[in-house]
């Protein structure tokens, strides 16, 4: 059985006008939201055996705040092609994992994290979440699926992977919700 997890990285600071948009760091509630969301996964056991990341600072941030609440560090590939990457670019990355990694973690951006969980989980009406999802995939949100290949190159929309759990941080601490 394998896992694939998506992080979406947590709120970022638009407070700089000069920065470029793949610099912005993350704000209070993001950094927050990070950590929080680390302590989650360090309750559900997450298992990691490989992480992919995008370079941006707003990712290198929640990577931080993340590892923080999870206890532990996990040491990312960073690959700039995560950055504002399509699904179609994502599922690329996905099918060239080595067959011996079992637990995969991609870190990254919407649409393209949103837009890959739609692409591969079946609207069939058979999984709530996937409605959930494509509602709203909210920052530092945390997506696991599970497919029972043997190779990730041949993961695609038709593989029957399954949606486990969609864990945003407002589910974990209500003021980390949406601003009013």
């Amino acid at each position: 059985m394998k896992t694939l997890t998506l992080l979406r990285h947590a709120k970022s600071g638009w407070d700089d006008p000069v920065l470029r948009d793949f610099d912005r760091p993350l704000n209070k509630k993001g950094i927050r939201a990070a950590n929080s969301m680390g302590q989650k996964m360090r309750a559900e056991g997450l298992q990691v055996d490989k992480l992919v990341a995008s370079p941006a600072a707003r990712v290198v941030g929640t990577l931080e705040g993340f590892s923080e609440g999870l206890g532990r560090v996990i040491e990312p590939v960073w690959d700039r092609r995560i950055y504002l990457a399509s699904s179609a670019t994502l599922l690329d990355i996905i099918r060239e994992t080595d067959d011996s990694v079992e637990n995969l973690m991609l870190v990254g951006h919407n649409p393209g994290l949103e837009d890959l969980v739609l692409d591969l989980v079946s609207d069939d009406g058979h999984s709530p979440l996937r409605d959930v999802v494509e509602e709203k995939f909210p920052t530092a949100s945390i997506v696991r699926m599970s497919w029972g290949g043997a190779s990730w190159s041949s993961l695609g929309s038709s593989s029957g992977i399954k949606l486990e759990f969609f864990i945003r941080p407002r589910d974990i601490d209500p003021e980390l919700g949406p601003d009013h």
